[in-house]
């Protein structure tokens, strides 16, 4: 019987302890043997208005300590069926955007050697090109629905 990862309970450890991972879930160096990994992209040197989407990652990961592994309205309990992990973040180049782009297709073309599918916990929209490049080469065409807004930056 396989044994699934499932996340650090708060009766094992407050949840504002422990490890900085996503819903506390064991954190691994690769994807290797997984169906689904969180990765981390924390960058925002894309963006021409706001900086601070590089913090995304690691803010997400500290929100997702609250999240129980099942529903209890609706009792899915998707990891008790998927081997989950956070694989950490993409080391990208925090001064260059264009050598950034490259590192990202390069690090999802390392992931999706492996047969799991990556939750990317991000970072500003440019990170999103090189991610479709990657799933291009491994998947065949893909699209992107993209649904944004920005009442924070426009007066009404």
């Amino acid at each position: 019987m396989t044994k699934f990862n499932q996340p650090l309970g708060g009766n094992e450890m407050a949840r504002f302890a422990g490890p900085g991972s996503m819903m506390r879930l064991p954190q691994v160096a690769y994807a290797t043997g997984l169906d689904v990994c969180f990765v981390g992209v924390p960058m925002d040197i894309g963006t021409s208005n706001r900086s601070g989407t590089r913090f995304g990652p690691k803010q997400i990961r500290q929100e997702s300590a609250m999240i129980r592994p099942y529903n209890m309205a609706t009792r899915a309990a998707p990891l008790d069926s998927l081997q989950v992990a956070d694989i950490g973040d993409v080391a990208i180049n925090t001064f260059d955007l264009k050598k950034s782009v490259a590192i990202i297709e390069d690090a999802y073309d390392a992931i999706l050697r492996h047969s799991v599918i990556p939750r990317t916990l991000g970072g500003d929209h440019t990170l999103t090109l090189p991610i479709l490049r990657a799933m291009k080469k491994k998947h065949g065409p893909v699209a992107l629905i993209h649904i944004d807004a920005h009442a924070d930056i426009n007066e009404h």
